[in-house]
């Protein structure tokens, strides 16, 4: 007779595209408690790995040292997609210009924290944690979780080839990882009628082990076998024809394996109602350090792209006043270009928000050229700020709680 263990590792051990965090236990849990999916707020946030340029990402084309400082980089007047007097976006993101006319983008300047670290992996485990002090262990998605994930099935998604990040981590079983490089299996059976015979024998076999008075564990699981398989061949139905990273749009458009498609998956995930809170991607490459115009600028391109087709199919579906989007890096660059035509590790940056409820345009004045830190761009928003706005406000999360401290919300941010 199959006993509970066996039956949690024959249901989810031939799930290589799903990979579920250490605790199953609680991923079960969570489902058991789940309630019919409601129209809570969702965030997506969008890593660019690599240190984004946000110097030549927002531009100040009116700035006479930013033409000086970066003679083969810089982009005039004519050629930015235009935000106000002072800055533009990278011709590149002129997909975005739609949102930013709309009212759903807001460009959020001057972004860092204390005492920057211009090491990759330091820098990015201070934003991913919220800890400046990389003393927290875990990530801040993660501990946000616990506040929201009790009526989802799946609280928080992670697509992409690498592992769950360390901002989700923490999450008591609340994470799952899509692995957009492998194909989805559900292994409880060959063929379709015998994994029907399979499942079908399962529940029997578990009915008869309540009869038997199991542990406490183990009767949960009975309750919920059912909810908890159709959950899963739920999520399968979605993603099933992922694998390799591509993916079909709501209007039949085929999306090619990369971000685009990513955030395409995503918008299928939010259709089909599992609860999902927080989605989690990642854009790679920004490491510019030499000839960064043209990969800059490809990488730009596919982040427009992508989020503007994402906003597009989620205005389709009728999802997009309960989205936002969240773009963040671990730093900047230096504000001189270098000897190759790129640029090196800096400090402050920029980010942006996407979605309803937003003040477009501008939060924050574009750090000095005339007063930079070592080369670098001085921050004045702390990054955490922009974590809190999102929690208090979008999530309805205790931010102080989750953030280890109190941090002024941005009034542009306010739903």
């Amino acid at each position: 007779m199959l006993n509970r263990r066996r039956f949690l590792m024959r249901t989810l051990q031939g799930s290589s595209l799903l990979a579920l965090s250490p605790a199953v236990p609680g991923f079960l849990a969570q489902t058991a408690r789940a309630a019919e999916p409601g129209k809570d707020n969702v965030l997506v946030v969008v890593e660019l790995t690599g240190g984004n340029d946000g110097l030549n990402t927002v531009i100040p084309y009116a700035d006479d040292l930013y033409h000086k400082y970066r003679p083969s980089l810089h982009f005039t007047k004519e050629q930015v997609v235009r935000v106000d007097d002072h800055i533009g976006l990278h011709p590149a993101l002129r997909p975005l210009d739609n949102l930013l006319q709309k009212g759903r983008l807001a460009i959020v300047q001057g972004v860092g924290y204390p005492n920057p670290d211009r090491s990759h992996f330091e820098s990015m485990d201070v934003w991913q944690s919220a800890d400046p002090q990389r003393r927290t262990t875990n990530g801040w998605l993660g501990r946000s979780a616990a506040e929201f994930s009790g009526g989802a099935e799946l609280p928080m998604i992670h697509v992409g080839k690498q592992r769950l990040p360390l901002a989700m981590q923490g999450a008591s079983g609340a994470a799952i990882s899509v692995n957009d490089n492998l194909p989805y299996r559900l292994e409880l059976g060959g063929g379709t009628p015998e994994r029907h015979k399979v499942r079908r024998k399962l529940l029997e076999d578990l009915a008869k082990e309540s009869e038997a008075g199991e542990n406490s564990l183990l009767e949960f699981v009975q309750r919920r076998q059912i909810k908890t398989l159709t959950t899963l061949d739920r999520l399968q139905s979605v993603v099933s024809n992922y694998a390799g990273g591509g993916v079909q749009g709501t209007d039949g458009r085929w999306f090619g394996p990369g971000f685009a498609a990513k955030l395409q998956l995503v918008a299928k995930l939010i259709e089909k109602g599992f609860g999902t809170r927080i989605f989690y991607v990642s854009l790679e490459g920004f490491d510019t350090h030499s000839g960064q115009a043209q990969a800059h600028s490809q990488l730009l391109g596919q982040l427009a792209d992508g989020i503007s087709n994402f906003y597009g199919t989620l205005d389709k579906i009728g999802q997009a006043k309960r989205v936002r989007l969240l773009t963040f890096s671990e730093f900047g660059r230096r504000v001189k270009e270098n000897g190759s035509k790129g640029t090196d590790h800096g400090a402050g940056s920029c980010l942006f928000v996407a979605g309803p409820g937003l003040k477009a345009g501008a939060v924050g004045a574009h750090p000095s050229l005339s007063d930079l830190d070592s080369g670098d761009l001085k921050h004045h928003t702390d990054f955490r700020r922009v974590y809190a706005s999102l929690l208090d406000g979008w999530l309805g999360c205790d931010s102080k709680a989750i953030l280890g401290g109190s941090f002024e919300n941005l009034k542009e941010l306010k739903s």
